[in-house]
């Protein structure tokens, strides 16, 4: 990649390290800003909560707009509500402020990510080129997160409201370099103008739908505690998503084309994130509590400790393209489930006499799982995916991390919960040992998921005629294989064998132009 190809993929890769430093900086000083407040138990958990809807309520939509409205118009907008809202947080004098912050921002965040990614898949050719892009991004997102630990703890000691104020300075500053790298782009024609082109009532019962399917999943951490209130949010949930379902089924110019939920990768890949970030959300946040609770480590004492989690900044970029050119991503998904599975198992007998050195292997482990399946995975949700739905591609990968995320925490919150029998030291850490099923648990169920993707690869390719050899390298004259065929204008989508080549996304950096007269969904000719 040439020199302005980088300076884009820094901006672009600066979006998500700053969600990924938003959230453990907070995550960190949220007792201070608890105490200073004066908030209950219940408005600091919303002052988390209220992120988490955002973000999951809209990313589906989020990525689907970058498509219809043009990425470089959503990513730049919702990245200056971003940088106003975070800005509003950090002068909050009140839990209700704080709140209704926190939830914009989550929402600026569910427009902006997607955007971002989606601007990375159809600015680099698909590919290496496109695969090193997206190993990268991935990397960033949790290089952000651990050196957000340690840096949050420095900020709160200064005052928690530089928790809010450094986000809004690095924001800005990406906000200023995207604006000249960011190409500009046509925005698709519509078949109507204005709001009139747009699938409003698909929009209205899509994001009501993950709202309420998100705040459900917030509320397992009471576990059986207000269970009608939980269930009643997800059956509302369902329900709205069942009518949008059959809004987009009978719309002329639907929101989501459903022919893309019935792409194997796509779903897969969506499954396999929600299953991976549970997982890992929901050890670190046990292993949070058992340090600082259990053994009454400090904020600055805990953060130093995982900062080996964030090895993965370092190895997805390295690493991790080199596996992934030689062995194919499935396969490197897969040992990245396997790798957490046995990170997260080594854990499961924990005592209260553990030092750091008997903990390392774990954290060691985990990390490394995170650079071999996050990235990989962010290249099997959009590898095949027409260049004009690839902000719903990335909306719907988002929208499994977000969905993740919040199951692992209150997956384990709930469990830990349930199996608490006293209020001694003993019973708190078999509480905590039996909480650590639940990472444990998703994933082995995503090298299960992962598994099944692998064989249906290596199916495909037997059929095709490749004998079960890995498909040929891609290079500059050989584009990336698909095994699943762009849909017709109907949204059906036609079977296409591991000998057929799929047209690569026609970016701006390193892209091939299609064919003039060629039909924009029709493959490229061998």
């Amino acid at each position: 990649m040439g020199a302005r190809a980088w300076a884009l993929l820094l901006v672009l890769c600066g979006t998500i390290f700053l969600e990924g430093i938003d959230i453990a900086m907070l995550a960190i000083a949220i007792p201070t800003i608890r105490s200073d407040l004066g908030l209950s138990t219940g408005a600091a958990a919303w002052v988390i909560s209220a992120y988490v809807l955002g973000y999951a309520g809209f990313t589906l939509l989020g990525g689907r707009a970058a498509d219809l409205l043009g990425r470089r118009r959503m990513f730049l907008t919702w990245l200056g509500v971003f940088v106003v809202f975070s800005g509003l947080g950090g002068l909050a004098t009140e839990g209700l402020t704080l709140i209704v912050a926190r939830f914009v921002t989550g929402l600026a965040a569910a427009f902006m990510t997607p955007a971002a990614m989606s601007i990375i898949t159809t600015s680099y050719a698909e590919g290496p080129e496109r695969n090193k892009a997206l190993l990268v991004f991935a990397g960033t997102s949790a290089g952000g997160f651990s050196l957000g630990l340690v840096v949050g703890g420095f900020l709160t000691e200064l005052g928690w409201r530089w928790v809010f104020f450094a986000p809004v300075l690095l924001a800005a500053a990406i906000l200023a370099a995207a604006v000249r790298l960011i190409p500009r782009e046509a925005v698709p024609a519509r078949r109507r103008p204005g709001l009139r082109g747009f699938d409003l009532p698909g929009a209205a019962t899509a994001a009501g739908a993950m709202l309420l399917l998100a705040f459900g999943v917030v509320r397992l951490e009471h576990g059986l505690a207000g269970w009608p209130l939980t269930a009643g949010a997800v059956a509302a949930g369902l329900l709205l998503g069942a009518a949008f379902v059959r809004i987009e089924r009978r719309t002329a110019e639907p929101l989501v084309r459903l022919g893309i939920l019935r792409t194997g990768s796509v779903v897969r890949a969506g499954l396999g994130a929600l299953l991976f970030v549970g997982a890992f959300m929901g050890f670190q946040f046990v292993l949070t509590l058992y340090l600082q609770e259990l053994r009454g480590w400090s904020s600055w004492q805990t953060a130093i400790a995982l900062v080996v989690m964030g090895c993965d900044v370092i190895l997805a970029p390295t690493l991790t393209p080199r596996l992934v050119a030689r062995y194919g991503h499935a396969k490197v998904i897969l040992g990245g489930f396997l790798l957490a599975t046995v990170a997260y198992g080594l854990f499961l007998p924990i005592g209260m006499d553990w030092t750091y050195a008997a903990m390392f292997p774990t954290l060691l482990l985990a990390g490394t799982a995170f650079a071999l399946a996050l990235g990989p995975l962010m290249i099997a949700a959009t590898e095949g995916v027409a260049e004009k739905e690839q902000g719903l591609a990335g909306g719907l990968l988002q929208t499994g991390l977000q969905f993740g995320a919040a199951i692992g925490i209150s997956g384990v919150t709930a469990v830990h919960g349930l199996a608490l029998s006293g209020a001694d030291a003993a019973s708190d850490l078999s509480a905590f040992r039996t909480a650590l099923a639940v990472p444990v648990t998703m994933a082995l169920l995503g090298a299960i998921v992962s598994a099944q993707g692998l064989r249906r690869r290596r199916s495909g390719r037997i059929a095709g005629g490749s004998g079960g050899q890995p498909p040929p390298r891609r290079g500059a004259g050989n584009c990336a294989t698909s095994h699943d065929a762009p849909a017709d204008k109907n949204g059906r989508r036609q079977r296409q064998t591991a000998d057929s080549v799929s047209r690569p996304a026609a970016g701006v950096i390193g892209s091939v132009s299609r064919p003039a007269g060629e039909p924009e969904d029709a493959p490229a000719a061998a």
